[in-house]
């Protein structure tokens, strides 16, 4: 609470912080991405903060990268690239700016600088974790690799810098079973996330093995819930990530990664479209599908909901807090993810 104070004093010196019309005007071609899902007087609300954070950026050399999970105000008003995981991994090796801003997770800015170890990675809330990336360490990769020996290691992205040095190779799960099939051993180890992984089983010619991760946002929804909604209205599509239990996945008439979602609603156009992921997903691209009527089985990430305008304005303001990744672990994580990135590509275009 005290370094909350002292923030705002600081803020308070150098910015005109206080709700705004004449902000919100200002920037009216930016709340016309979000007005239906933000009210005016919530965009007055933040107006000032996206100004100011759009100006600073420009001054500080600085990107954003915001994941689709983020809140419409950081994903509309200030973020220079959106995406997945594997999309904000890629863009990061693009960046041309000296500083990023990541408005995700932490592992998600230790990735932007194991990318990219010569710039500037901010990270607004250095407490903005994630349960499978705390769920899986270096020791416990080493003791699937007592358990399987020869078979490679493919963690999900969603996991610390230690975890990637320690892995053969990176995923997400818009790569995953691709990542997993291009794997020479016929046993594959999967970390941390365990619903992934029998996910990708069921499609896989590999034998997968995993660890018994899972994500605190996507293992609530149950079939029973799918069934439910289903019942209620038989028109709506169920729309799962991968990251929920294979009985909710079952239920489902599509699983996807975030943009592998985004991909099916663009081509299949549904008239109503339920989303059983994290609910700004729906907030985000509401704009984008007009005749979409989205429905959402609310379940917040109460790590990514850590991240605010408020934090990313201090964070440019002060240039902090800083990632840093020791070279001993950033070297063989690099390795990991690039590989990743790099057979992303090469299966795209085959």
């Amino acid at each position: 609470m005290f370094e909350t104070r002292i923030m705002r004093e600081e803020l308070a010196r150098h910015y005109d912080l206080a709700p705004s019309l004449e902000s919100a005007e200002r920037q009216a071609h930016l709340y016309a991405r979000m007005n239906k899902v933000l009210s005016p007087v919530d965009w007055a609300t933040y107006a000032p903060y996206v100004e100011a954070i759009n100006t600073l950026k420009r001054e500080r050399d600085a990107v954003i990268l915001a994941h689709n999970y983020m809140t419409p105000e950081i994903y509309h008003g200030i973020a220079d690239v959106v995406g997945d995981s594997l999309q904000l991994a890629i863009e990061a090796t693009r960046v041309e700016a000296q500083v990023i801003v990541q408005c995700g997770v932490h592992f998600m800015a230790e990735t932007s600088k194991i990318l990219n170890p010569a710039k500037i990675v901010l990270m607004p809330d250095m407490n903005a974790g994630c349960s499978l990336a705390e769920s899986i360490t270096a020791e416990g990769i080493a003791e699937m690799r007592r358990q399987y020996p020869g078979a490679p290691v493919v963690s999900y992205v969603n996991t610390t810098a230690e975890v990637k040095a320690a892995s053969d190779i990176c995923c997400t799960s818009a790569n995953a079973l691709q990542i997993v099939e291009a794997m020479e051993s016929d046993t594959v180890i999967m970390t941390p996330d365990q619903h992934l992984a029998r996910n990708v089983a069921k499609d896989s010619t590999k034998r997968i093995v995993w660890w018994e991760g899972s994500c605190i946002v996507h293992e609530q929804y149950t079939a029973e819930e799918m069934r439910a909604y289903r019942a209620a209205d038989p028109e709506v599509k169920i729309i799962a990530h991968p990251e929920c239990t294979t009985e909710v996945t079952a239920e489902a008439d599509f699983t996807g990664s975030t943009s592998g979602i985004i991909d099916w609603i663009d081509r299949e156009r549904p008239k109503k479209a339920l989303l059983v992921t994290e609910c700004s997903m729906a907030s985000n691209i509401t704009d984008a599908f007009p005749d979409v009527a989205f429905q959402k089985p609310c379940n917040m990430c109460p790590y990514m909901k850590m991240i605010s305008l408020e934090k990313v304005l201090w964070s440019l303001h002060s240039m902090s807090p800083e990632v840093i990744v020791p070279e001993k672990i950033a070297v063989p994580a690099r390795r990991a993810v690039e590989r990743m990135i790099e057979l992303s590509r090469s299966l795209a275009k085959a």
